[in-house]
């Protein structure tokens, strides 16, 4: 139990977004093939979206809180043909411009790994000044930039080209050794990606809900990345190097690995640190996955529509003791898939929704809203992928049949009054339940959600040590005191 008594909170959400077309070519599975056929990078350059379309694309202001999932419903697909002038910062976070995340990185980069070439420099260091969650320093650090001969130069050399959506030429990725393939530009990129991704919800988090970054004493950051070099490829620790650029001065921390179970994991081990005392103001959070960028590509230019996997994602949250207003966090409520249990869909939903229901004395109608994979099925139905919410729902509700909670002619019903549709850029472990976050805060505070469950799935056979599948669920409700 809690050193008070009582269960953790949920006190702050902010998710975030960067719309980062020039670095859709460093996506894994482009990557891949534009090295076997460099003429097709003429063909993605041709599908790449505006800042502007992003921004307007409404799976994306789901994402960021602009409008509800439920409001998703009404807008008629494709809803890439969406136009509009959405504002750039929504209720629950940014989304940034490529070319300020190209500064940015450069910002966050210690050793020299980003050079930006001087008059994008210029121009860039303009745009950052009127960014609220970038400092004088930040912008320092850019220095003045380097000429365009040698960005060149560089490129043709070792170093990753940087460009932008129009194919400009603003800058270049630096190996850091020549020997060491855990430290070529490639995955420092992805790791330098995430760093900045993850820094940037954090401080939009802290500055909009007024919380001092020295008050945070633990960061947990969820990434996908391994970050380490040729003696210990993924020792981490990035958790702890967001903190810094994000001046939790008084912070440690650590990562969390799981595939795409890790937040829901990471909230676990947060939260327990918090019920025992250990650290009152933890926060777990999770930077993009790069690799992930224009996954499905192919797709989407035989449907002959916009690449839309070209936004990187991350997120940030606060758990501390009860404060008598924000959404409890359940720890007698989570659901695990043990190594002992069958790896169906069936078998994984019954460890991660029935056993911890049995917990609570709950029943399947009891929880307002389950959160699962929340894929946007925009991005995987032209690559044949189906739409995964979706189908998740419907073996929701079939379970829920099963046992004789609902009629079988209610699972459609079920499916509306507990489900939603997908929204979420597909960026791995961004993409599990955790996107729904800043909706249920809202919902569990204003009354009209009571209890939530975040359910999240893992393939951990991807790393290739073992066959097992994992998956942890936990349940948010309303606050007892509100």
């Amino acid at each position: 139990m809690a050193v008070n008594g009582s269960h953790p909170v949920v006190s702050a959400v902010k998710l975030g977004l960067v719309h980062a077309p020039g670095l859709v070519r460093y996506g894994s599975k482009p990557y891949r093939e534009i090295n076997k056929s460099p003429e097709l990078m003429d063909e993605i350059s041709s599908h790449l979206r505006s800042y502007q379309d992003a921004v307007a694309y409404p799976p994306n202001r789901v994402f960021l809180g602009d409008i509800s999932p439920d409001d998703l419903k009404g807008i008629e697909r494709p809803w890439f043909h969406v136009k509009g002038d959405a504002p750039r910062l929504q209720r629950d976070g940014d989304i940034l411009p490529e070319e300020e995340f190209y500064a940015l990185m450069k910002a966050f980069d210690q050793f020299d790994l980003v050079w930006l070439e001087e008059s994008f420099t210029s121009e860039v260091k303009s745009l950052l000044a009127k960014n609220p969650f970038v400092t004088p320093k930040d912008i320092e650090k850019l220095g003045d930039g380097r000429p365009a001969s040698e960005i060149e130069a560089q490129s043709a050399d070792s170093a990753l080209p940087l460009r932008t959506r129009d194919g400009r030429l603003v800058g270049c990725f630096n190996r850091a050794h020549h020997e060491d393939l855990s430290l070529t530009s490639h995955i420092l990129l992805e790791n330098l990606v995430c760093k900045t991704t993850g820094v940037m919800a954090l401080r939009t988090m802290l500055a909009q809900d007024g919380i001092a970054p020295d008050s945070v004493e633990y960061v947990i950051n969820s990434g996908e990345e391994a970050v380490g070099d040729r003696y210990q490829r993924g020792g981490g620790n990035l958790g702890k190097a967001m903190a810094e650029d994000a001046g939790c001065v008084n912070a440690t921390g650590s990562d969390v690995k799981a595939f795409c179970c890790a937040p829901n994991h990471a909230m676990m081990v947060g939260a327990s640190l918090v019920q025992a005392g250990v650290y009152k103001r933890v926060v777990v959070m999770g930077g993009a996955s790069l690799a992930k960028l224009g996954m499905k590509f192919q797709g989407h230019l035989k449907n002959d529509m916009p690449i839309i996997e070209d936004v990187l994602a991350g997120f940030a949250m606060v758990i501390e003791p009860d404060d008598g207003k924000s959404p409890v966090l359940r720890l007698d409520s989570i659901g695990s898939h043990t190594v002992g249990a069958a790896s169906s869909q069936q078998a994984i939903f019954e460890k991660l929704i029935v056993d911890p229901l049995a917990k609570l004395g709950l029943r399947f109608e009891d929880i307002d809203k389950y959160a699962t994979e929340l894929h946007n099925p925009e991005v995987t139905e032209p690559s044949g992928n189906g739409d995964v919410p979706e189908r998740n729902y419907r073996l929701i509700a079939s379970l829920a049949a099963y046992r004789k909670e609902i009629g079988v002619k209610e699972i459609g019903q079920f499916i509306e009054k507990h489900g939603m549709p997908g929204y979420s850029p597909t960026q791995g472990h961004v993409a599990s339940a955790v996107p729904f976050l800043g909706h249920a805060l809202v919902g569990l505070q204003d009354g009209s959600l009571n209890r939530v469950m975040f359910l999240a799935k893992g393939s951990l056979f991807l790393g290739r040590m073992t066959q097992q599948s994992d998956g942890l669920s936990f349940i948010l409700e309303r606050n007892p005191a509100l």
